[in-house]
C-alpha cells in the first residue's frame, strides 16, 4: 500500500467515482447468516456481504494483501514495482493473469487500453509518481515508451523493448481484486455474495432480502472531493455479473483555466476531451468490465458503440453531456433489461 502521508489524497481520488452498491439489509440478517466486511485496500474502500456461518475478514484481507504485494505500484516491495525498476524477477500468477487480460483488451480496443501508459499518467499527475506539466516535446518522447506491443512475458518474466517502459495496472487491478475475492468465496462454497472494491463490483446469487442485488449508478455531479450526497441516476437489479465504472467528473484538475480529465489517451498522450462523463460496463467478470470502462472513456461514444456491436455479451451504460450541457444516457439493450429506476 502507499505511504501513510499520501493515503488521504489517494483515498479521495479513488473513492468510488460513480457506481454505488445498494443493498438493504433484512431485519433478520443474523438468522439469514449474512456477514458484512469493510476495510481499505489500494487506497480505497472495500465492502463485502456474503452468506456464511462465520466472519471471513482475516482471510479476505490475506487475499487482498497478496494482491497488493503483486499489483500495487505504491508498495515498494510489490512485483509491479520491481518490474518497473527492471529487477530480475519472475512474476506471480496474479500479475500474469492481469497482464494477459490487459494484452487482450488492448488488442481488442486498438490500444485505447494500455498498461504501459504509466510514464504518461505520471507526467500528467495522475499516476504513482509526481510529474511535471508536460509539453508537446515531452509527450512525444513519452509516447515512444507507450505501446503494449513492446512488452511481453516469457517464462514469467516481463520483457520490455525499452527498459524505461513502466507498467500501471490501476485501470484493471481493482476489478481483478474483486474477482479474486469472489473466487475465494466460491472456494468456500458461498453462493450468495457481493464484493465491492472502490466501486468495482461482483454479484452472485441473492441479497439478504432474497432478491437479486441492486446497484446504483450515481449522477455525475462535478464534486471532486465527494463532499456532497451522491444522487443516483440509474438503479439496476441483477446478479451473477461483474460491473465497473470509469468517470472523469471527479478526478481532474485545472491549469490556465482549462479542465483536464484524469483519463489519458495512450494513443495521443493527452487527456481525453470528449463528452462522456462516465462509462459503466457489465461483463462476466469484473476485470474485463474494469478495463473496458477505462477503454470506453478513451474511445468515446461512437467508437465504444462499434466495439459493443461486435461483443454482444458486454453491456454498457454511458452518461454524457449534450451540446447544451444536459445529462443524457445511452444504455445498451442487454443492460437496459436490468434497469428498475431511471431519473
Amino acid at each position: 500500500m502507499e505511504p501513510k502521508k499520501k493515503s488521504r489524497r489517494i483515498l479521495l481520488w479513488l473513492i468510488p467515482l460513480i457506481i454505488g452498491t445498494i443493498y438493504v439489509l433484512h431485519k433478520h440478517n443474523a438468522s439469514m447468516g449474512f456477514q458484512q466486511t469493510r476495510g481499505l485496500v489500494f487506497g480505497t474502500i472495500y465492502t463485502t456481504s456474503y452468506q456464511y456461518h462465520e466472519d471471513l475478514k482475516l482471510e479476505i484481507e490475506k487475499e487482498l494483501k497478496r494482491l497488493d504485494l503483486s499489483l500495487s505500484p505504491f508498495n515498494k516491495s510489490s512485483i509491479i514495482t520491481k518490474v518497473n525498476l527492471n529487477e530480475d524477477i519472475v512474476t506471480d500468477t496474479l500479475f500474469q493473469n492481469v497482464f494477459r487480460k490487459s494484452m487482450q483488451i488492448s488488442e481488442e480496443t486498438h490500444g485505447a487500453f494500455d498498461i504501459t501508459i504509466a510514464p504518461l499518467a505520471n507526467a500528467w499527475g495522475f499516476g504513482f509518481k509526481k510529474g511535471e506539466w508536460p509539453d508537446s516535446t515531452m509527450i512525444d518522447s513519452l509516447l515512444l515508451l507507450t505501446n503494449y506491443k513492446n512488452v511481453s512475458i516469457e517464462n514469467g518474466k516481463v520483457i520490455k523493448k525499452d527498459p524505461r517502459m513502466m507498467i500501471s495496472c490501476s485501470a484493471i487491478a481493482k476489478g481483478y481484486a474483486t474477482d479474486v475475492i469472489a473466487q475465494f468465496f466460491e472456494r468456500k462454497g458461498i453462493k450468495n455474495y457481493m464484493v465491492d472494491i472502490g466501486g468495482e463490483v461482483v454479484l452472485k446469487g441473492h441479497n439478504p432480502r432474497e432478491e437479486e442485488w441492486r446497484i446504483g449508478i450515481n449522477k455525475p455531479i462535478d464534486d471532486s472531493l465527494s463532499v456532497n450526497k451522491q444522487e443516483l441516476q440509474i438503479i439496476l437489479q441483477l446478479t451473477d455479473a461483474g460491473i465497473a465504472t470509469s468517470g472523469n467528473y471527479r478526478n481532474y484538475y485545472y491549469k490556465d483555466g482549462k479542465k483536464y480529465a484524469h483519463t489519458i489517451d495512450p494513443r495521443t498522450g493527452y487527456p481525453v476531451q470528449h463528452n462522456i462523463l462516465s462509462a459503466t460496463v457489465l461483463a462476466e467478470d469484473c476485470m474485463t468490465a474494469d478495463a473496458l470502462a477505462t477503454a470506453f472513456m478513451v474511445m468515446g461514444l461512437d467508437e465504444a458503440e462499434t466495439y459493443l456491436k461486435s461483443h454482444p455479451t458486454i453491456g454498457a451504460c454511458f452518461i454524457y453531456s449534450d451540446s447544451t450541457g444536459q445529462y443524457k444516457t445511452h444504455i445498451t439493450e442487454n443492460m437496459q433489461k436490468y434497469v428498475i429506476e431511471q431519473k
